[in-house]
């Protein structure tokens, strides 16, 4: 059984979760579930940012002291990803005593393997609160950040430890060049390339005089520069450096947004070479989730909340909408009216409608067993289609396209059960047609419920209950979808998987 270690970025303890947030969770775990079907063991960690200033100024804003803070997004953001079937393995804080000690080790690595990387200066820079990050020029637009452009960067000069990045460079570029670390999509990729090619400069990795953060080794008056700080999650949830914690590392995939590449694809790298460890396997770098043409983000004061947003269909229906609308690799809007469509569209009238009527007519045809035909059918070809189309997409990380599969293959079971007429084969009393065609179907219906639970694991945990199937969808693994064994089974008619709202609401 291979090892899968997956990542999501910390996200940081200063407001509530929001869709950003939303997509990068429900699409890791949605390869985090697809990784288990196909037999891996799966270590899926997420967690939160919980030092730096921007932090500590919410917290004062809450009239709280920051771990009382911190704590309290922590719980908030752990139960909204919990609401939305997130799977996760590790929920990694960075005020954790694991992670404290694991920054101190990793900078005694880096100084014991090359201590040159390390040194003190002075740093006079434009600092984004809202980045925890020091801009270059050439990074503003207007004398702003893209990212943050409502936030006016801050003028700072202090003495700082620095970390020698600028060193680093070359190496990086061999190494994504090469593909031995991959960055994906190519746009990020290409992105990450013209940074490198431009060169890095080296990077404070202190403050002085700051309270809120990890004790910089050997010097009290400084605390360990939150992203510096923050990278080093990933290797503490690993179990770093206690005994073992080689078994998950190398990370095998690290999902984050595309506005920090940066800092994930040339700090991070750079650390982990500075203190002779291996690097990850892949950054996923994905889109934004956009409200009317404009980044879903804490500062921008957006109008749709994740609560709102879950209430309105349950969290499967969000979870499929955010993935098969937006995607995992490009910008996408969130309206309320493509949400609406793509429900009544995709999951109402498609996938649940198919469910209920399938069942429908095993209960009143057959009594709800599955008849032992295995003759093989267009429907079955179709759904070895859909199986070898969402493997190669969701091997690829091209989560849209796993769910454009199971559309397809939704859609090729409404145009057979059209062909097949069950109905009226009962009428004329046609036994053998009506048993292939129904068995047909209920094999459908087996790779249907597989093939959705990375997508939809409330609804297809639903229908495989229906079907009479034990233990959880997809359970029994990959190599059953070449030939579903559902001869036999007792299936039970089951609530409707997807309500159609009512007329006017």
């Amino acid at each position: 059984m291979a090892k899968f270690y997956l990542t999501t970025a910390i996200d940081y303890s200063n407001g509530d979760p929001h869709l950003g947030h939303t997509l990068e969770k429900v699409g890791a775990d949605c390869i985090a579930r697809y990784r288990r079907l196909r037999g891996d063991q799966v270590h899926f960690v997420m967690g939160m940012d919980e030092h730096g200033q921007k932090v500590a100024l919410a917290a004062e804003r809450a009239g709280l002291a920051p771990q009382e803070w911190v704590s309290r997004i922590s719980d908030r953001f752990e139960s909204t990803w919990r609401a939305l079937h997130c799977s996760h393995d590790d929920w990694i804080r960075t005020t954790q005593p694991r992670h404290h000690a694991a920054v101190a080790e990793f900078l005694r690595r880096i100084q014991q393997q090359q201590p040159n990387a390390l040194f003190e200066g002075d740093y006079e820079g434009l600092y984004c609160v809202g980045c925890e990050e020091f801009k270059q020029e050439s990074q503003l637009v207007n004398g702003r950040c893209v990212e943050h452009p409502d936030l006016v960067p801050v003028r700072m000069k202090e003495r700082n430890h620095f970390f020698r990045l600028s060193a680093f460079g070359p190496r990086i570029l061999e190494l994504i060049r090469s593909g031995e670390l991959r960055v994906e999509p190519a746009i990020r990729r290409n992105e990450v390339l013209k940074v490198l090619e431009g060169g890095l400069e080296d990077v404070s990795i202190s403050r002085a005089r700051f309270p809120w953060g990890i004790p910089f080794p050997n010097d009290p008056e400084h605390t360990v520069y939150v992203w510096f700080d923050a990278l080093i999650n990933y290797i503490t949830a690993a179990g770093f450096p206690t005994p073992g914690w080689e078994r998950l590392w190398p990370a095998d995939v690290h999902v984050i947004g595309k506005g920090i590449t940066r800092l994930h694809c040339c700090l991070w790298p750079a650390m982990l070479l500075a203190a002779g460890l291996p690097l990850p396997r892949l950054v996923w770098a994905h889109g934004y989730v956009q409200w009317e043409g404009a980044k879903v983000s804490k500062s921008s004061g957006t109008a749709v909340s994740v609560d709102e947003a879950i209430a309105r269909h349950g969290p499967d229906a969000l979870r499929y909408f955010l993935l098969r609308e937006v995607g995992f690799s490009n910008d996408g809007n969130f309206t309320w009216e493509r949400f609406e469509e793509r429900y009544i569209a995709d999951l109402a009238d498609g996938f649940g409608n198919l469910a209920a009527r399938s069942l429908a007519m095993l209960a009143k045809y057959r009594d709800g067993v599955v008849p032992a035909d295995r003759t093989e059918t267009a429907l079955d070809a179709a759904g070895l289609e859909a199986v070898a189309s969402y493997s190669q997409a969701m091997e690829q990380f091209e989560l849209r396209a796993g769910a454009e599969a199971i559309g397809s293959l939704v859609t090729a079971a409404n145009h057979y059960i059209v062909q097949t007429a069950p109905w009226a084969l009962a009428k004329a009393e046609s036994e053998a047609e009506l048993d292939q065609a129904l068995a047909s179907l209920s094999r459908c219906l087996y790779r249907l419920a597989v093939l959705a639970s990375p997508f939809l694991p409330e609804k297809a945990q639903a229908l495989w209950d229906a079907l009479g199937r034990s233990g959880t969808a997809g359970g029994e693994g990959w190599e059953p979808l070449a030939d579903p064994p559902v001869a036999g089974d007792r299936t039970s008619r089951s609530a409707v998987l997807f309500p159609k709202p009512p007329a006017g609401g």
